[in-house]
């Protein structure tokens, strides 16, 4: 009976030391999955917030030009969509050191002492290359998008008729592909991203 009892004991003993370790396990594998989900939430949180924050960093920029982009369509008859659509490039969401620093949400060149030299890209013979330039220092982004407006109304200093079809263009995609016909920018793109960001951003509704 004693030899009996001993195995009985011996086996319930091995059975909770089995009971245990499955126990053990089992708690690691919940902590590891809940840790493994948490992660993957926090992740997906702090994309949205990312997504969410540069978001709203748009719609502020796009509410901060388009009055004054507005007011120039008024007077001048440049398409607001147009304008802020260009800001949106040049200054990429005004984050850009020059529009951050030097409020040129255009990327204007300038001389003399209201100028600033700075690096920027030109598309060249097929490549993009880095060149320095001086460009236009302004006191405000008003000023800023008053002299662009300028500048479509009284073209370069070498044809001043140089902006005439952006102008006189019957919508914004009409301005656009004269923009780039102009000579306004080196990127060959240049009008099919105008025209991408102003219907991403229903930009077209100030030109109302």
């Amino acid at each position: 009976m004693a030899k009996r009892k001993r195995r009985s004991q011996k086996r319930h003993t091995v059975r909770n030391w089995i009971i245990g370790i499955l126990a053990v396990i089992v708690i690691f594998l919940g902590v590891y999955a809940g840790h493994h989900f948490y992660r993957i939430w926090n992740q997906q949180r702090i994309e949205q917030e990312r997504i969410e924050n540069e978001r709203r960093a748009k719609e502020l920029f796009i509410q901060q030009v388009a009055p004054e982009a507005q007011a120039m369509q008024n007077t001048y008859h440049v398409y607001a969509s147009i304008t802020i659509a260009q800001a949106i490039l040049e200054s990429q969401w005004g984050r850009s050191q020059l529009a951050s620093e030097y409020h040129n949400l255009f990327g204007i060149k300038g001389t003399g002492s209201n100028s600033k030299l700075m690096t920027t890209k030109e598309h060249v013979d097929g490549h993009w290359v880095v060149i320095k330039g001086r460009f236009r220092v302004y006191d405000s982004w008003s000023d800023s998008i008053k002299d662009h407006t300028r500048l479509m109304l009284n073209g370069t200093d070498t044809n001043h008729q140089n902006y005439e079809r952006v102008v006189n263009a019957k919508n914004y995609e009409e301005a656009a592909r004269a923009l780039q016909d102009c000579g306004y920018a080196t990127d060959p793109d240049y009008a099919d991203k105008l025209i991408n960001v102003i219907k991403t951003y229903k930009l077209y509704n100030y030109d109302k």
